[in-house]
């Protein structure tokens, strides 16, 4: 087969397969695992160049409503009538359905309910060991500073906050992806900041900006030393690679229990 991927989570979620070599293009963020990096890039994940794409005469397209505005991507390819299959998970459960749906696709169906499987009970042991009561420290993670966007109740990351014994300050919005400001994330008063801006290398992040918000450094993160800047390919894309985040997550917050 000759597979094509639009999206990183995508083309992480064949890595998880072990099929990476059925590959022929990849959009221009998909950067995991290094193999993929010489493959030919069809564009940013909102401008892919569809003639590129139908060149490369792929079997099957992954394609992804990960993000808003990729419906155009959709129509795209219902225009150039090519075979395409859509995931859009939001929650860890429904990322291992979409293992095993893209393993079926690629006809691989026994390694794709073995994956899934595995990807489900790693999540489930999580939930057994954190389980306990007690005090969960909050969490804010920052998806992007201004406009400032956050993980909303129905997002993966709520659930990895929770896996890792702790809370997202925006879990009671009923939403996966919600706008907010400075201001309400100041009044919630977070115990963690975790700064994982969409798109950008941690090294291009810089945690003293938060110190020069209004009325920002009474905030608990802040006066503790608690703001983490965060691999975002780790925690913001909805794939496997999502399990690697969690054990960070919960690595460095015993970490900060335990001091």
């Amino acid at each position: 087969m000759r597979i094509v991927s639009i999206s990183p989570s995508n083309t992480e979620i064949v890595a998880y397969l072990n099929q990476t070599h059925l590959l022929v293009g990849v959009d221009n963020y998909s950067d995991y695992p290094v193999e993929v990096k010489k493959l030919p890039k069809l564009g940013p994940d909102l401008s892919i160049d569809m003639d590129k794409v139908a060149s490369l005469k792929p079997d099957l397209v992954l394609a992804s409503l990960s993000v808003p505005g990729m419906e155009k991507n959709i129509e795209a390819l219902e225009d150039r009538g090519l075979p395409y299959i859509i995931l859009k998970a939001d929650s860890l459960y429904e990322i291992g359905e979409e293992i095993r749906k893209v393993g079926t696709a690629l006809g691989v169906k026994r390694e794709g309910e073995a994956k899934a499987s595995a990807f489900l009970a790693e999540i489930d042991s999580y939930r057994q060991k954190n389980r306990e009561g007690g005090i969960r420290p909050s969490l804010y993670w920052e998806w992007w500073p201004k406009p400032v966007f956050s993980p909303g109740g129905k997002n993966w990351l709520t659930e990895i906050s929770e896996l890792a014994g702790a809370v997202n300050i925006f879990a009671d919005k009923d939403i996966a992806n919600y706008k907010t400001d400075w201001e309400e994330v100041k009044r919630r008063d977070p115990d963690h900041i975790c700064m994982v801006w969409v798109g950008v290398a941690e090294d291009k992040m810089n945690p003293d900006l938060l110190k020069k918000r209004p009325g920002w450094n009474g905030l608990k993160a802040l006066k503790y030393e608690r703001i983490h800047v965060l691999e975002e390919s780790l925690f913001c894309r909805p794939g496997p690679r999502l399990l690697a985040g969690l054990r960070q997550l919960d690595t460095l917050l015993n970490e900060k229990r335990d001091g």
